[in-house]
């Protein structure tokens, strides 16, 4: 069947204009995906985050700390650098008087101040980009990266005046490149699932897909596709709103239903769910994980679904806009080391992430980023979805 004539102009214009691809390397057992970027001529590996706006790296002569705030030596933040030498940089710039101070769910912080840099990522430069500069970390690293690329919106951005700790908000790298008129105005992620090797080794997994600015990252995919508002908010209530002049944060959208064994038990609707390749696991809300890790024979331990890492995982799909579009069921073991006595452990890749309250926000991570190809529009506020082939 042939696409109508609107949905051709519409993919023919995202694939016009000039466009730069840069390959996705997996780290941390494939729990992470990093690509090079390059900073002031010094380049490194770093993770990339949709659900996060900063890019950031740590300086060279950083001071670390562990998860309580004790001071530890530096091997034990587990950068893949020494870090960032900004005497080494001609293009180096501090922002005065600023602060930069990020915080992450799972208790990781860093904070430092805020300088400009001319930053490259696969060919796409931007000069005069603002960046966090990390003095200080409680990072729990791999050995392998040494910062970050935060590719949300500007409302997400974590720099301060340091003498009223008023916010400063810029444009992130993405924004910045667009606005300098770089590139187009959306990228696009292909995730890989991991390797067998590499989701049992913390180090570097190879060609786990590709991040392309101003293109549409190459991979075989299926016709289904779709094209979802992001869902913006008020800043004052923090809720979502229907308003023409709303406040974007993260790539979150409302996600119609989830379907599943059973599913029909439960209210599967929710919106506000963050689209972000920087979690390995969905997080849905408590009832659809409960139902869902039901037909999984899940045991819940420690506030975590486990799964037996031979076992068969139930279907899992996920409509967005009338489209639907299903999670390999490999997707849904994910290797999580051994226990005590050797043996491997494996969680369930959708996991318990809290009632359904107002205020409440929800993650489709890796696991489901691994099955489509995702394009991000920050001109019209819009993603597209694409279903990847079977691989």
């Amino acid at each position: 069947m042939s696409r109508r004539a609107s949905k051709t102009h519409a993919l023919h214009s995202l694939r016009t204009g000039k466009s730069f691809t840069v390959p996705v390397v997996g780290a941390e057992y494939d729990y992470e995906y990093l690509t090079n970027i390059t900073i002031g001529g010094q380049s490194f590996l770093v993770i990339i985050d949709t659900g996060s706006s900063d890019t950031w790296l740590a300086q060279k002569g950083f001071s670390c700390f562990n998860l309580t705030g004790a001071p530890e030596p530096i091997s034990t933040c587990a950068f893949g650098s020494e870090g960032f030498d900004t005497k080494l940089s001609k293009s180096f710039q501090w922002y005065p008087n600023t602060e930069f101070a990020l915080e992450y769910g799972d208790g990781e912080s860093l904070t430092g101040t805020a300088a400009f840099e001319t930053v490259t990522v696969g060919g796409l430069t931007v000069k005069h980009q603002e960046i966090g500069v990390v003095s200080n970390a409680s990072w729990v690293g791999d050995g392998i990266n040494t910062g970050l690329l935060g590719l949300a919106y500007p409302w997400l951005t974590s720099v301060t005046n340091s003498k009223g700790g008023n916010k400063l908000q810029y444009n992130p790298f993405f924004f910045n490149a667009v606005k300098q008129k770089q590139v187009s105005p959306y990228f696009s992620l292909a995730l890989n699932r991991g390797t067998a090797s590499g989701m049992r080794s913390p180090g570097t997994d190879p060609h786990l897909g590709y991040l392309a600015f101003g293109g549409i990252a190459q991979v075989p995919v299926t016709a289904d596709r779709v094209t979802v508002p992001i869902q913006g908010y008020s800043i004052t209530t923090r809720a979502p709103t229907s308003s023409r002049h709303p406040t974007y944060f993260y790539y979150t959208v409302d996600v119609q239903k989830y379907v599943f064994p059973n599913s029909s038990a439960v209210v599967t609707a929710s919106n506000s769910t963050i689209v972000d390749s920087g979690t390995t696991l969905n997080l849905v809300p408590t009832d659809v994980a409960r139902v869902y890790n039901a037909a999984f024979n899940a045991t819940w331990r420690g506030g975590s679904y486990y799964v037996d890492c031979k076992a068969q995982a139930p279907p899992f799909a996920v409509l967005l806009r009338g489209k639907t579009f299903t999670i390999d069921p490999q997707d849904q073991v994910v290797y999580a080391g051994t226990d005590e006595h050797g043996e491997d452990m494996c969680m369930s890749g959708t996991q318990d992430g809290g009632p359904q309250t107002m205020g409440s926000m929800f993650i489709l991570g890796d696991v489901f980023l691994h099955n489509v190809v995702t394009t991000f529009d920050i001109e019209k506020n819009q993603i597209m979805f694409t279903q990847r082939k079977y691989y």
